[in-house]
């Protein structure tokens, strides 16, 4: 009986050798691999840049491509500038809601700010005292952590009447000089009103708007991120 265990013996043997060429066959293959050229490192981030807006900023109507602020990241990529671009644009949005977002926004450093609120508030006639307060909290919390703000100013329809226009169109300008940041005194500069550069509501800009919109915020936004440290 202990004889016909031999065999078994010999060829467990015989496999865990064979297996052990198998494993040193193998090692060069190993090394050939690990021989191959790394992909280069990706650039570092020069910093993260937020845009805060409405249904203008987050792209109503377009893809997510197609949208101003998303054209303004392809193109700091195809400069080998590559920003961290937050699309913080949220449709319907107010100068109340933005600073109902402000604790959600500063959950990650945030370098630079296209600050565009005001839209919605002006379509809804809310006083312009409760925009520009609201408006001022924003700006005071960017102050606070160190973001650089670039301001966008809206202006509104002539339905809404000459005095309430004016006063509205006043608070950008006078918060620009108060807190000393970029003035980009009207978004939609060359698009607003424009039916063929703005979708059947009007309001929204088409993809062609959007680029114009992209340019225009260019503009003003790239000077500041150029002045902001690494």
């Amino acid at each position: 009986m202990r004889k016909a265990w031999i065999p078994v013996v010999i060829l467990t043997a015989l496999a865990a050798v064979n297996g052990g060429c198998d494993r040193k066959a193998q090692a060069p293959v190993s090394a050939a691999v690990s021989a191959t050229p790394a992909e280069p490192a990706p650039l570092p981030v020069e910093g993260t840049l937020v845009f805060f807006g409405d249904s203008l900023t987050a792209g109503l109507g377009l893809s997510k491509e197609q949208a101003f602020p998303a054209l303004i990241d392809a193109r700091l990529r195809a400069e080998g500038r590559p920003w961290k671009v937050v699309n913080a644009g949220v449709s319907g949005d107010t100068t109340a809601g933005g600073v109902a977002r402000l604790d959600w926004i500063y959950k990650q450093k945030v370098d630079v700010m296209l600050l565009c609120l005001g839209a919605n508030d002006g379509l809804r006639g809310i006083p312009v005292a409760e925009t520009e307060r609201n408006l001022r909290a924003i700006l005071d919390r960017a102050k606070r952590q160190g973001t650089r703000v670039v301001l966008a100013g809206i202006q509104l329809p002539e339905n809404y009447g000459p005095e309430y226009r004016a006063d509205f169109a006043r608070i950008f300008p006078r918060l620009a000089k108060a807190y000393r940041v970029p003035l980009l005194p009207f978004l939609l500069e060359g698009v607003a009103m424009d039916p063929q550069l703005n979708q059947p509501d009007g309001i929204h800009p088409t993809a062609e708007g959007a680029r114009i919109v992209a340019d225009h915020v260019w503009s003003a936004l790239d000077p500041v991120l150029r002045a902001t440290p690494r």
